[in-house]
């Protein structure tokens, strides 16, 4: 079982089926520090390793934001250049434990959504926003530029979308966002935990085999060439026929009743 962890800056819980990890610096607007960052690969590796963790959500402490991208005041303090360059990169470190979770993720958006934490909050499956939910990658502004972020953004959004956002540095809404196809749902503020709950309960009912399998396999694909990505899916087709939840859930079909999982 994953217990409960607590940290200064990251508080994981665990209700049922759904891990719940926060970002805990409502002060500073959930901006990025380093004990972030370790803090949630700690938080996700721990919801990995938990059988009984089938949904992993993820939000800002406080209703001001979800996270305001990374704390430039704590980036590095101290360190020298390689140092610096490392620390630069963690943010990448934890799009990868978000994306090898095996288990469907959920970004529950409050607040403002920018640079970094913009990029946290398209790393994750699925994207719930309140509607005074603001996105952006305003770095163009300060004289920088989006980098770790262009491969979420690519993933959610079309390439000139993505490229719009990144040289104009203008903050978006949760609306636009939902034309755009990056977010999934908008509620209001007080329908968000309801909304997240209720799409987290749906996918937590799912086998967690088949949805381990197939969320990885879509992952595996979402950038391959589709010459590449057909023989592996075909060979993934195969693989995932052969589960024990696959035998059961054409069984319960036929047999017109629900499903047992067994997650095997």
């Amino acid at each position: 079982m994953m217990a409960a962890m607590t940290s200064d800056e990251v508080l994981t819980g665990v209700d049922g089926a759904v891990a719940t990890v926060t970002i805990n610096r409502p002060a500073q607007r959930n901006a990025l520090s380093p004990a972030v960052t370790e803090g949630l690969r700690a938080a996700f590796r721990a919801a990995r390793d938990d059988e009984d963790v089938r949904v992993v959500v993820l939000r800002g402490a406080g209703d001001r934001a979800f996270c305001a991208g990374a704390d430039l005041s704590t980036l590095g303090a101290g360190a020298g250049f390689l140092e610096l360059h490392d620390a630069r990169g963690e943010i990448a470190a934890v799009f990868e434990d978000l994306w090898s979770l095996g288990k469907p993720t959920i970004a529950r958006v409050q607040g403002y959504a920018l640079a970094g934490g913009f990029g946290l909050a398209l790393a994750c499956d699925l994207l719930v926003a309140a509607d005074d939910a603001v996105f952006g990658t305003p770095e163009i502004d300060v004289g920088l530029w989006p980098y770790m972020i262009t491969v979420p953004m690519l993933r959610a959004m079309t390439p000139k979308q993505a490229l719009e956002l990144m040289m104009t540095g203008r903050r978006i809404g949760a609306d636009e966002g939902l034309r755009m196809g990056f977010v999934n749902r908008v509620v209001s503020p007080a329908e968000l935990d309801d909304a997240v709950a209720s799409f987290a309960a749906s996918l937590a009912a799912k086998s967690p085999a088949v949805m381990r399998i197939g969320r990885t396999t879509f992952y595996r694909v979402v950038d391959d060439l589709a010459t590449r990505a057909l023989p592996y899916l075909h060979s993934q087709l195969t693989i995932g026929a052969t589960l024990d939840d696959a035998r059961e859930g054409m069984a319960a079909f036929i047999e017109k009743r629900p499903p047992h999982w067994t997650g095997r």
